[in-house]
């Protein structure tokens, strides 16, 4: 079961394992984690649950789709590592998923 680290908007960090086919976004909603606020429900309509991934754990996902990549276009705070949650399905292969989870104002 692929292990995803929450770097959280306060500066701590939370570990949670997250069964393979499921999102980033479901792992934090499913465990109650601040800042991803999945307001659309994991639609990609909403770009409430912005999270920033580098390095390997990037590698580890799809390129990010044309629709997702026109919500990440006008997010305040978006970065070229920008990603929505919604979209990073976790894969059996998966070990361990580092994600950085943007500050909002909803957090």
């Amino acid at each position: 079961m692929p292990t995803v680290v929450y770097q959280l908007p306060d500066g701590s960090a939370s570990s949670v394992d997250v069964p393979a086919g499921q999102t980033v976004m479901d792992g934090s909603v499913r465990n109650n984690l601040p800042g991803i606020i999945a307001e659309c429900g994991g639609s990609c309509s909403c770009a409430t649950c912005h999270v920033y991934i580098e390095g390997e754990s990037a590698g580890a996902f799809a390129e990010p789709s044309g629709e997702e990549q026109d919500l990440l276009e006008f997010l305040d705070g978006a970065r070229p590592c920008s990603r929505l949650a919604c979209q990073l399905v976790l894969h059996a292969e998966m070990d361990t998923i580092t994600v950085t989870v943007a500050q909002s104002d909803g957090s």
